[in-house]
């Protein structure tokens, strides 16, 4: 699978136990699909898209709080025109270590009070409406407060995320050497067959999955569907073709699986951004 695990550090805040931010930022620029380690409590202050966290991709609007887990995989990712005038998205974010938590529950016997025999969730959460509501009201204040203020205000955070029952699933962790074999062997099976039409039944039997299980599953490894992966490998190697042979259009377009001249013209065309004929002529006046 390509691009999924992103080392992605926190910022290193001197003297500080905890990380928060008030960000703003273009919806471009936001983190890609990434891991850390550390507790990540989320609120969408403005925006909405799609969140992916684990094995889970759903989507998320503004007033939305979710909580992902230390080393889980996830991305927030937003959609463009969901940005405000200045053309940009906003959240407010905490995260913090789990020995922060052990640490705190050892010196503190009011908060060991409070989280004793509590399962932490290795899941992620989205929480529900009085939960959200508590949880924004906290984040929103901590704005205005200096590091000690910041700190009281976890005390306050860290008992509603854990115990509340007002939350619901969000995403279970990937096991990405599984997932790093199972894309691997997709790659190797459109690359064995794309000369010819790949039914979708078949390479979802291929790697032991139902047909619906499959293109869920491919989509979010991926982003995009498997028609579309299969299209742009065959488009690519068209391209190759192009560049390294003296074959005909016609000829490549059959080669690598399509089996009609005007749907691959077409296609070609509106993907690659020039008609073949154009982009072989292109690139032997570029080496002329």
């Amino acid at each position: 699978m390509e691009d999924t695990a992103i080392p992605y550090e926190l910022p290193e805040v001197e003297n500080h136990s905890f990380f928060f931010i008030d960000q703003r930022v273009e919806p471009s620029l936001e983190a890609k699909l990434h891991r850390h380690d550390a507790w990540e409590l989320y609120y969408v202050v403005h925006g909405r898209g799609n969140r992916m966290a684990g094995d889970t991709l759903q989507p998320f609007a503004a007033g939305d709080v979710a909580l992902i887990p230390p080393s889980m995989l996830h991305r927030w990712e937003y959609v463009a025109d969901s940005a405000d005038e200045d053309g940009c998205v906003r959240y407010l974010m905490v995260a913090f270590s789990h020995s922060l938590v052990e640490r705190c529950m050892e010196v503190f016997p009011e908060l060991r009070n409070r989280l004793f025999g509590v399962s932490f969730p290795t899941d992620a959460l989205k929480f529900g409406p009085e939960s959200s509501r508590t949880i924004r009201k906290v984040l929103s204040e901590m704005n205005g407060m200096d590091e000690l203020g910041r700190l009281s205000a976890m005390f306050r955070l860290l008992p509603v995320i854990y115990t509340t029952s007002d939350r619901t699933f969000a995403g279970k962790p990937m096991r990405i050497e599984r997932d790093v074999r199972r894309m691997q062997q997709i790659c190797a099976y459109v690359m064995k067959h794309y000369v010819h039409s790949i039914a979708l039944d078949d390479i979802a039997a291929e790697v032991g999955m139902n047909r619906s299980a499959f293109c869920s599953y491919f989509k979010r490894c991926k982003g995009m569907t498997f028609s579309q992966f299969v299209t742009q490998y065959r488009l690519n190697t068209a391209c190759d073709l192009l560049k390294h042979s003296q074959k005909s259009v016609s000829e490549i377009c059959y080669l690598v699986g399509f089996n009609d001249l005007p749907h691959f013209v077409r296609v070609f065309t509106s993907i690659i951004g020039m008609s073949p004929s154009r982009y072989r002529k292109q690139l032997n006046t570029g080496n002329s």
